[in-house]
């Protein structure tokens, strides 16, 4: 039996913790869907979905069985309309899991079909979030040790 995966988030913008989540995914699943969200009742993103999704996909070049997309609403319905059962999340800190345990278990009554697995962050990202790169690279600050070079040069050209 085949199974594949989704790894929901805004990632924005996707650092190496997010390729380093993938990877370990696409070793547990046949396949992993990288589902970006793009719901527009959330705070402004730096990138659009598309950028997202244009990024992700070359980040992720040569890892088999990944799909980027996008999607918009709750993420239980988005892995229903896939047939994908099992919802991969990474964790860095405590405070990660704290907010990610009662998403899950929000997401287990609405849908109780469908599984989430955490997988923590390797020590070099452990400390590394979206919203702190952004204000990095605001500064022109280094973040190239942090993301897929892709998202690097993305971020140099938005902020400079």
């Amino acid at each position: 039996m085949s199974t594949r995966a989704l790894y929901p988030g805004s990632f924005d913008p996707f650092t190496n913790g997010h390729l380093d989540v993938v990877r370990r995914a696409v070793a547990l699943f046949d396949g992993v869907v990288v589902g970006v969200a793009a719901n527009p009742e959330k705070r402004a993103p730096l990138f659009g979905p598309e950028e997202r999704v244009a990024m992700i996909e070359d980040a992720v070049q040569g890892l088999p069985g990944v799909e980027v997309t996008t999607f918009r609403g709750l993420t239980v319905e988005f892995a229903r309309s896939l047939g994908v059962t099992t919802l991969v999340k990474g964790l860095r800190a405590y405070s990660d899991f704290e907010a990610e345990l009662q998403q899950a278990l929000m997401n287990r009554v609405m849908a109780p079909e469908v599984d989430t697995v955490f997988l923590m962050s390797g020590p070099a990202q452990i400390f590394v979030s979206s919203s702190i790169l952004k204000d990095v690279a605001s500064y022109g600050g280094d973040v190239s040790h942090f993301v897929p070079e892709v998202v690097a040069r993305r971020l140099k050209e938005k902020f400079h």
